[in-house]
């Protein structure tokens, strides 16, 4: 039913076997790059200011008192780097030629550094390194083989536990060890299914665990660490449909939890829960936007919660005595992530990024409200002030709801001038993410260099906008949110400042399959498409996805081992139809990615190539679920910018 490329087993067996002989194939390091035709040297150098842009995360408060852990990138990948003071120069700590993700930092002097994540090649089969640093040497406490994550730290700051899939392949254990000796290593936990460490109890003697069945389904349970007992915290019981948690920690006193729940409400909202009686306190319900985040100061006096709003985070301190909530800082309309206290309970580290700012790493002084910048990150020498801000639109698509057409909420950012100009449609991954006005260089470049408007829409299935929203492209409803695409496009031959004639489709992932899906619906109105890591046929995906993947992904996808369900998923998965894809396309992909493996694309190229149509196709052999290297990422955007510019000027 299905055809696949021969595997590719390395770059001299790409050299072998050229995948296409209508398409010229190009070897340049780990990049194989077929059908791509040379960038034209003057836009690699209108391009070069944009892509000398770089951003900084929060990643705590160092335990010796002196300043602050960033995670940033200033070679090829991103690494963890000190500040001493706000504004200080960023010293590198780490060095490898992989990605360095995540920080954990003990609160124990006598355990000097950190803990941090670090994968191969874009693998995501993370393993789990303790950084000394006194003598800069990191010790890895895994197995060097399974997945790994979840890192959490006692509050004494001598003992770590973590997820890992080592027993099975498939579901994710917990275990504990205690830090400074890798070898104290231990399962607590057997697990069915998937199961995250939280926070652990104040005395350390029990811990919470996250687990999730899908996007819209999740548990809390406690585990005794003692007896590797896990009793299951039932908030759902009486609740009308499945409950999501978000954040939950415990309070100071051991007997409740501050947890952020969509229990018998549309939105995730902050409550405080007894454990033994069960009973809860609503502290957000006047709040019709998710809570997304929270954090508990070390006194447990305050607590910082982010609201998002639309896609813009609020910052509020809760008085956890008074229950009152107060705005926390005058912050300008951006994102907010990785709230951290300090020690002390009066600083709150976070990370904070707008359209017009890449993501820097900022601390709120909680009782005199002063916001201190820490980093300052360089943006290629462009004046990032004068970046697009996008409108927030809301437009018609298809259904109706009580008696009035539904909205799709998307943000749309113009050029300057007249128009009408081409149009990007960026569609997110996920599909329960959303897509929110974060900094982008690159976007601003296709706006002001290539003078196209972009767009990003928030399609159904996408989160933010409660929990019916998110649920409306469920299994057989797949098909519901690429009408909300058809939709957008009816909006866009509104506009007068929009050219229908020349809209390209973009996105990753989840967005990716849009891509092919849009092509495969609308393609007479779309100009060319962009799809990066992107599903080709649904079926393949779900069997060939890291197994301990598949169980998450079906109930949002459909289970492709019910032959009704196998049925549908084969028919509208864009490989069946590609026949009906005749726009140009651009696909790229990671050789090592587990998420969705690289014969999705393999697939599609060849198929789209012998019905006689166009492919660009870029292939990184030493990345995964995206492009995170500095060198491969340049040439991806070089290559994008170069077939938007080719695509744009021409009229289909």
């Amino acid at each position: 039913m299905f055809r696949l490329s021969l595997p590719l087993l390395g770059l001299a067996l790409l050299a072998a076997l050229p995948f296409s002989s209508r398409a010229e194939r190009v070897i340049q390091g780990d990049l194989v790059l077929d059908g791509i035709p040379e960038i034209p040297a003057d836009l690699i150098a209108r391009l070069e200011p944009y892509l000398n842009t770089r951003s900084a995360s929060f990643g705590g408060w160092r335990n010796d008192g002196a300043g602050i852990l960033i995670l940033t990138r200033f070679g090829e990948t991103t690494q963890v780097h000190a500040v001493h003071k706000p504004g200080g120069a960023r010293r590198q700590l780490t060095f490898f030629p992989e990605r360095v993700s995540g920080i954990a930092i003990p609160r124990n002097e006598a355990i000097p550094g950190f803990l941090f994540g670090r994968d191969e090649g874009g693998n995501e089969q993370f393993q789990i390194y303790a950084f000394d640093s006194r003598t800069a040497v990191a010790t890895r406490y895994t197995d060097g083989q399974s997945r790994n994550g979840g890192a959490s730290i006692n509050p004494a700051g001598t003992r770590l536990a973590y997820y890992s899939t080592a027993r099975t392949g498939r579901d994710w254990d917990i275990y504990l060890a205690d830090l400074g000796d890798p070898e104290s290593v231990r399962l607590v936990y057997e697990a069915s299914g998937f199961f995250v460490p939280g926070d652990f109890s104040p005395d350390g003697k029990r811990l919470l665990l996250r687990q999730f069945v899908s996007s819209a389904e999740s548990y809390i349970h406690i585990l005794d660490l003692a007896s590797g007992d896990a009793t299951l915290i039932d908030t759902a019981s009486t609740a009308e449909g499945t409950v999501a948690y978000g954040s939950v920690i415990w309070a100071p006193d051991g007997e409740h939890l501050f947890l952020v729940s969509d229990r018998d409400t549309e939105f995730s909202v902050l409550r405080k829960h007894h454990i033994e009686s069960g009973e809860e306190t609503l502290l957000t319900g006047d709040i019709d936007w998710n809570v997304s985040s929270i954090a508990l100061s070390e006194d447990g006096m305050h607590l910082a919660l982010s609201i998002n709003a639309g896609g813009l985070n609020e910052l509020y301190l809760l008085d956890t005595t008074t229950k009152e909530r107060r705005p926390a800082a005058d912050l300008p309309p951006g994102i907010i992530s990785g709230l951290t206290w300090d020690p002390a309970g009066r600083h709150l580290g976070f990370t904070f990024n707008t359209p017009r700012s890449p993501g820097d790493a900022y601390s709120l002084d909680v009782e005199t409200g002063e916001l201190t910048r820490w980093t300052y990150s360089e943006a290629g020498g462009l004046d990032t002030d004068t970046f697009t801000f996008p409108e927030l639109i809301h437009y018609p698509t298809f259904d109706d709801v009580d008696g009035a057409p539904r909205k799709i909420p998307a943000f749309v950012y113009r050029p300057a001038g007249e128009g009408p100009f081409p149009v990007l449609i960026n569609i997110h991954g996920g599909p329960a993410a959303q897509a929110r006005p974060f900094f982008s260089a690159v976007r601003e470049f296709m706006i002001r260099e290539l003078g196209m408007a972009v767009i990003t829409p928030n399609v159904r299935g996408s989160t933010g906008y409660g929990k019916t929203f998110v649920t409306l492209d469920d299994g057989f409803l797949r098909e519901d949110s690429v009408r909300d695409i058809g939709a957008l496009l009816d909006w866009i031959a509104t506009q007068d400042d929009l050219d229908p004639s020349r809209v390209i489709t973009y996105g990753g992932s989840y967005g990716g399959y849009m891509v092919y899906a849009s092509h495969v619906h609308f393609g007479d109105r779309l100009a060319a498409g962009v799809s990066n890591v992107g599903i080709s046929h649904f079926v393949t995906f779900l069997e060939s996805t890291a197994e301990y993947r598949r169980d998450l992904r079906r109930p949002e996808y459909g289970d492709e081992r019910d032959p009704e369900m196998r049925a549908f998923l084969h028919e509208i998965s864009p490989l069946t139809q590609a026949h009906r894809i005749r726009r140009p396309m651009l696909i790229g992909q990671g050789f090592n990615d587990p998420r969705v493996p690289y014969t999705e694309a393999e697939q599609i190229v060849e198929r789209i190539r012998d019905n006689g149509h166009e492919v660009w196709y870029f292939l990184a052999m030493n990345e995964g679920h995206g492009f995170a290297r500095r060198s491969n990422s340049d040439a991806y955007f070089r290559t994008v910018m170069y077939f938007l510019q080719t695509h744009t000027s021409q009229v289909p």
